[in-house]
């Protein structure tokens, strides 16, 4: 699977994760250590698989998004131009390892 293919996998499992309310299957994309940032707002860096799960269970996003663009940083790394569905546009780069996201960091303009 290509990284563009990885980026929109990765937006379509989010967007049933926030419509059904079941993260689950989205979580399992990441690998164990995984770290999630955000680089606009005051959250995380939140550090592993299971702490990744507790921020998604504390704060569940409410609103589903769209890919824009993708475009690659190096051969396991892409960043993903996004708006979002209520309104509004934001940005992720994401890293994989082993088809398993390694790295997500998330902007919103």
């Amino acid at each position: 699977m290509d990284l563009r293919d990885r980026a929109f996998a990765h937006a379509e499992l989010f967007n049933a994760a926030v419509r059904s309310g079941d993260y689950s299957a989205f979580l399992e994309t990441f690998a164990e250590d995984a770290v999630m940032r955000f680089e606009t707002v005051p959250v995380g860096p939140f550090r592993g698989r299971p702490a990744i799960a507790a921020a998604y269970a504390a704060q569940p996003p409410t609103d589903t998004l769209s890919v824009r663009s993708v475009s690659e940083v190096d051969e396991d790394t892409a960043q993903v131009a996004l708006d979002y569905d209520n309104g509004g546009s934001g940005w992720m780069v994401v890293r994989w390892r082993d088809a398993q996201v390694a790295d997500l960091t998330i902007g919103f303009d």
